[in-house]
C-alpha cells in the first residue's frame, strides 16, 4: 500500500505539469487555483522549482492552520474532520492536486476556496 501511495504521488507530480504549463512569477500571486496548481506541480527542471514547491506547501499548510485557529473553541465552526489516523502533509497535497486536476471547473476560483472545497468533500464533519 505504501508503495502504491508513493507511486501515485510521483505520477501526479510527473503528469500534472504537462497539463498546467510552465511556472512563472505571476503564479506566486496565487490569484486562482490554476496558479497554485502550477506552483505545486512545477517540474524539477524548472529554475523556480524549489521556490514553487515550497510556496505551494506553505500556502496550503498556512491556510489550513488559519482554519484550525478560527475553528477552535466553543464558537468555532468545524468544516473539516480528519480521520483518527491522519494522512501526512504530502499525502494530502498529492490528493488535493489529483482532485483539482479532476475538477477543472474550479481552476479560476480562489485557491483557498478550492482547497477547502476539496477538504470538506474528502473529510466532511458529521452533524
Amino acid at each position: 500500500m505504501k508503495n502504491f501511495v508513493i507511486f501515485s504521488l510521483l505520477a501526479v507530480f510527473v503528469l500534472v505539469p504537462g497539463i498546467c504549463g510552465a511556472t512563472d512569477d505571476t503564479d506566486f500571486e496565487v490569484k486562482t487555483t490554476a496558479d497554485l496548481i502550477d506552483l505545486c506541480t512545477t517540474s524539477p527542471e524548472e529554475p523556480l522549482f524549489a521556490q514553487a514547491v515550497n510556496f505551494c506547501h506553505g500556502y496550503l499548510v498556512g491556510a489550513y492552520h488559519y482554519y484550525q485557529s478560527i475553528s477552535a473553541g466553543t464558537q468555532g465552526l468545524e468544516l473539516v474532520c480528519l480521520p483518527d489516523t491522519k494522512p501526512t502533509r504530502n499525502e494530502v497535497i498529492g490528493m488535493f492536486i489529483a482532485w483539482a486536476k479532476d475538477h477543472p471547473q474550479y481552476w479560476n476560483e480562489p485557491a483557498v476556496e478550492t482547497e477547502f472545497r476539496f477538504l470538506m468533500e474528502k473529510w466532511p464533519c458529521k452533524p
